[in-house]
Parts: C-alpha cells; sequence; structure tokens
C-alpha cells in the first residue's frame, strides 16, 4: 500500500528538515534540557500542522515557527511554576481540611517580642535570612507591603498579580517567615 502525503504533510516535512535544528537550538537554549527541547520541538511542529491552515504566509515558516516555540517554551515555564507553587502549597501543613490550625503548628505568642524588633541588628539580620528564603515573588509582596509600605493596588500594578493572589502570597509568605524567625530567632 502507497502512502500518498497531502500537501501540508510535505510541507511540514520541509520545515522540519529546514528549521528543526534550529528550533531545537533555541529550546535547548531556554530549556536547558534535552529532552525538554526535544519535546517542544515536536509540539512545535505537531501544533503547526493542527493550525497550518492559519498559516497567512506573510512572514518566514521559520517566524511562525519561532512563534509557536516561543509561546510552547512560555507554558512548559508556565506549568514548572505552577507545579512548584503545588508543591509548596503540599509544604506548608498548617491547616487542617476545615482550613483551622493544627494544634502543633499553631502559632504561640513571641515571650521576646518587645515592639522594636526592626530596631535590633540580630533580629534584622534573621528577618534578613528569612526573606532570603522565600521565593523571589513572595518576598518581593512582602517587602512592597510590609517593609517599603506600598498599598496593595501599587503591589498588584507592579508585579502584574491579581489582589486575590496578592492576599495569597502574603499569607503563605508570613506564615512561612513565622516559622523560620521562630527557628532561627525565638528559640525556646
Amino acid at each position: 500500500m502507497e502512502l500518498k502525503l497531502t500537501a501540508y504533510q510535505t510541507e511540514i516535512s520541509t520545515w522540519v528538515n529546514d528549521y528543526g535544528d534550529r528550533l531545537y537550538a533555541w529550546a535547548l537554549h531556554k530549556s536547558s534540557n534535552e529532552q525538554i527541547a526535544q519535546d517542544l520541538v515536536q509540539e512545535t511542529f505537531l501544533s503547526a500542522y493542527q493550525h497550518i491552515e492559519n498559516f497567512k504566509r506573510g512572514s518566514s515558516p521559520k517566524t511562525w515557527l519561532f512563534s509557536i516555540l516561543k509561546n510552547k517554551i512560555i507554558d512548559h515555564f508556565r506549568q514548572v511554576a505552577r507545579n512548584k507553587m503545588m508543591l509548596l502549597e503540599d509544604s506548608f501543613p498548617w491547616f487542617d481540611e476545615d482550613e483551622n490550625w493544627r494544634k502543633e503548628f499553631r502559632p504561640q505568642p513571641w515571650l521576646h517580642a518587645d515592639g522594636n524588633l526592626l530596631d535590633d541588628p540580630e533580629f534584622e539580620k534573621a528577618l534578613s535570612h528569612c526573606m532570603n528564603g522565600l521565593p523571589s515573588a513572595w518576598a518581593a509582596c512582602v517587602q512592597l507591603k510590609y517593609l517599603d509600605e506600598k498599598n496593595s493596588e501599587e503591589i498588584c500594578q507592579q508585579l502584574n498579580i491579581t489582589t486575590s493572589n496578592l492576599w495569597q502570597i502574603l499569607h503563605r509568605a508570613k506564615l512561612s517567615l513565622r516559622n523560620c524567625l521562630e527557628k532561627n530567632w525565638f528559640k525556646s
């Protein structure tokens, strides 16, 4: 049985030969992982094949393919970030299924806190250490909200996040900071 290729299949096959290596090199540069780069290029050509009727031919196939690849790379890193956020959520077991504090994680009063902690160089060092341990987006939110005293609207605009996302990040960051400070500053 002889397999006849459609015009689109022939065109895609030509593009694989002409641009595959360059697309792979770019994907590898962006991902630093051979398997991920191969997958991204494969997804690029699959998407090009599925949407070839949308290719207006006002640009070169190379430009169109790199545009598809760029979006595939962005999607990949969004998914990676989403997965990391889910892992981070799982690493904060402070609440039960009803969102109440678990007894063993319930915050205790800081006996040594006298209200002037930010004037204490040792506390400032511990806080800086704990802030450096936060994910960069969390640290930025805490810095802007509590240390730079920016309002929520300014922070959301500057970081390009929603208000609900800001409050979720601040909540998680405060929990993480409290945990870190209890281990590194307020030792029993």
